[in-house]
């Protein structure tokens, strides 16, 4: 097999890049980039399966030349909400499978629908299978087999753990920072009452997480919101939720907000300020609690039987060192491999809840990747609601 890695220098990809060399059926991985040096430089630190090349992804002639000649993309190349919706139609008209980390709500809209698209039946394609989204999709996808009916999914992360990785091909404003300005301002989309509606991101939302209890969290665009949506209809109400970080941090990120609204600086400005201020704060935040909401985490309520139910799941602490590069992009990777390893074997677009995906597995697969083998443990709690 053959994959063509976009942003494979990048942050984030070159984590999913160091784990899929390992792989066997790995004959060959392209690391494209637009700054083509960085590309080549890391590739440099493999033998020659792979190989560095200069690439924009914005030229589509050279993009489907490129993908034409591999059997598997991943795209780590963000931001997404400017990228990934076009990279995925070059792979369907190559008909190449496609991986990505997109963590945007309006690119995973459209490219759910590409399932309307006859060529879709020939590709396998999993998008935002990164952290959030990606973890806690497979986290919410076990906390709703618990149940037989579900009425309502969060996921949810803490924003302490989003800090871009040192080392990257990235030059100027960094992508992730962009994608998180864009999903703070104007407004998101959820999934509330049955059904989609636009509402101010950042907006306080009080979870009552099993054997924790009621706790804030705050609404941001990340596509968890919609996909769950899509794959099982019947559910209620959808959001993705960010909590934790430095004292304050909400009203520092709706002032930045308020700044972009009223035009006294750019988006950019905006993501230099972001970048600036997570670089400043400590490595490790202080816990104004003394237990909060786990880091990373699926929540649902619904029914078991006629009681009602709330379910979350999340993973014990071994899951907690890990950097922002590698919790986005080793789920990538082992979505990659245990595809090459034909487990993931069904085609169409999919989310990671989609059921395209064996969460079991897919835990035994991350364990080799963090813990060298070690088991990886879900923390499933439940408690009963009344009413």
């Amino acid at each position: 097999m053959k994959i063509l890695a976009l942003g494979g220098s990048g942050g984030m990809g070159r984590f999913a890049v160091r784990s899929l060399i390992n792989h066997k059926a790995i004959k060959k991985i392209y690391i494209a980039d637009l700054n083509g040096s960085s590309a080549k430089d890391f590739a440099s630190n493999f033998d020659d399966r792979v190989e560095g090349l200069e690439l924009d992804i914005t030229d589509n002639i050279a993009l489907i030349n490129k993908m034409s000649k591999v059997d598997i993309v991943i795209n780590t190349a963000g931001p997404f909400f400017k990228f990934a919706e076009p990279i995925l139609r070059a792979a369907l008209e190559t008909k190449t499978h496609y991986f990505d980390i997109c963590d945007d709500w309006e690119p995973t809209e459209k490219m759910l629908l590409l399932n309307n698209d006859e060529r879709s039946s020939e590709i396998t394609g999993i998008i935002g299978f990164g952290a959030s989204p990606g973890l806690t999709n497979i986290l919410a996808y076990l906390a709703i087999l618990e149940l037989d009916e579900v009425s309502k999914v969060y996921t949810g992360w803490n924003i302490s753990g989003a800090k871009p990785e040192d080392k990257s091909s990235q030059k100027g404003v960094n992508a992730a920072m962009v994608h998180g300005i864009q999903q703070l301002t104007g407004y998101v989309k959820v999934f509330n009452n049955g059904k989609y509606e636009m509402v101010r991101p950042l907006k306080e939302v009080m979870v009552n997480y099993p054997e924790i209890g009621e706790k804030k969290a705050n609404i941001f665009g990340h596509p968890e919101a919609v996909s769950f949506p899509y794959h099982y209809p019947n559910i209620k109400e959808s959001l993705n939720l960010m909590h934790g970080g430095e004292k304050g941090i909400v009203g520092i990120l709706k002032f930045i907000r308020l700044l972009i609204e009223i035009k006294l600086i750019s988006k950019n400005m905006a993501a230099r300020i972001f970048t600036w201020l997570d670089n400043s704060s400590s490595s490790k935040t202080k816990k104004t609690d003394l237990i909060n909401l786990p880091d990373v985490y699926g929540y649902v309520e619904g029914k078991k039987g006629n009681k009602n139910f709330s379910v979350g799941v999340t993973f014990d602490d071994s899951i907690q060192n890990l950097s922002m590069g590698e919790a986005t992009s080793l789920p990538l990777a082992c979505g990659v491999k245990m595809f090459l390893d034909g487990i993931i074997t069904q085609r169409g677009i999919h989310a990671p809840e989609s059921g395209i995906i064996n969460p079991k597995i897919f835990i035994d697969y991350l364990a080799k990747e963090i813990n060298n083998g070690v088991k990886l443990k879900p923390l499933i709690t439940f408690s009963e609601n009344n009413g």
